[in-house]
């Protein structure tokens, strides 16, 4: 072997120890460089989430004994988890923030006992609402609300549920019929096309709105929630009232304005407990006219009311019926002179 040879064989050893040498500095180099930038990533996060969690710190108020957040009218389209350490908290009150998911965190907030996220752009309800076992109000009006999970069924301390205005519901999970303190509910403006059945199977059901659907009649066991004193339907597509509508002894308010109504059911003459009642805006069929008051002030409580003008209605289908004791509805009439 020439000299030659050697010195460009010992070259060449040098320069391929040298390039992997190289290549070890520069792997380690980037490392560092990645490690730097992960730390300072988590050192931004860190400083990110002790913001976040300062400026939820200053929306937390304390009324009536309870720590409440508010927040209005600020962008918080996300929950921060730093959130978590207000996990204390006992009433959340998030209006107009843009909020688009409940995080799946809401839990862990044990003490919640009033959830109100109404006027946000939630789609969706996590399951993890279920372990609110102590929840009492569900406020989840003007959303984008699609479908109620059933997991709200273990919220068993709940009392009032409001998912009014999110325009897609058209039904709820029959589960929630074991919710036995639930007393208002608020489902107006929906896409329900019948009451649902759980509704009529819950005991402490007091006040119900269903109006702005598409409901086209009413479910003969609608007595069965004996308890309701109020009930909103305006706005629907109501054509026929069961005569077991007359059972509802309880029933104080009923609005039915704006539906496709032709008929009073004369069992509604022994509802005794009726103080507000609206037929405004129904193609009844009969035409009654009700005697002057001398009174202007008790001439608006009647037409606001119009209870006495139901019962003129009544009256007035039973003397054409020719039958006094029944409880059915009046014959085809279309002209009060006939």
């Amino acid at each position: 072997m020439t000299e030659t040879a050697v010195c460009a064989g010992t070259f060449s050893a040098v320069k391929t120890l040298w390039e992997v040498r190289i290549h070890k500095i520069n792997e380690e180099l980037q490392k560092e460089k990645e490690f730097r930038q992960r730390s300072a990533g988590r050192l931004l996060l860190v400083w990110e989430e002790r913001a976040a969690l300062a400026r939820l710190k200053e929306k937390v108020i304390h009324e009536d004994g309870r720590a409440i957040l508010r927040i209005e009218e600020e962008e918080w389209k996300t929950l921060p988890s730093c959130l978590l350490k207000l996990v204390h908290l006992q009433e959340w009150q998030l209006h107009r923030t843009s909020l688009q998911k409940i995080p799946s965190f809401i839990g862990r907030f044990q003490s919640l006992v009033v959830l109100d996220l109404s006027r946000n752009s939630i789609e969706s309800v996590p399951k993890e609402i279920g372990q609110l076992t102590g929840l009492q109000e569900l406020l989840l009006s003007y959303n984008r609300i699609r479908s109620v999970p059933k997991e709200i069924s273990n919220c068993t301390s709940l009392e009032r549920l409001e998912l009014a205005v999110n325009r897609s519901i058209c039904d709820l999970p029959p589960q929630l019929s074991g919710l036995k303190k639930l007393s208002h509910i608020d489902l107006c403006m929906n896409q329900f096309a019948a009451i649902p059945p759980a509704l009529l199977d819950m005991p402490s059901l007091e006040w119900l709105d269903m109006g702005g659907n598409k409901l086209q009649e009413l479910p003969e066991a609608i007595d069965r929630m004996e308890n309701l004193h109020t009930l909103w339907l305006q706005r629907n597509e109501i054509s026929f009232l069961p005569e077991t509508i007359g059972n509802m002894k309880n029933l104080s308010t009923l609005v039915l304005s704006n539906n496709k109504l032709k008929h009073i059911p004369v069992c509604m003459k022994d509802m005794t407990n009726l103080r507000f009642v609206n037929f405004r805006d129904n193609p009844l069929e009969l035409e009654v006219t009700l005697p002057p008051c001398e009174e202007t002030e008790e001439e608006e409580q009647r037409e606001m009311f119009g209870v006495e003008f139901m019962l003129t209605y009544i009256q007035e289908s039973l003397r054409r019926a020719g039958n006094l004791g029944s409880c059915a509805g009046p014959s085809p009439v279309t002209n009060a002179s006939d």
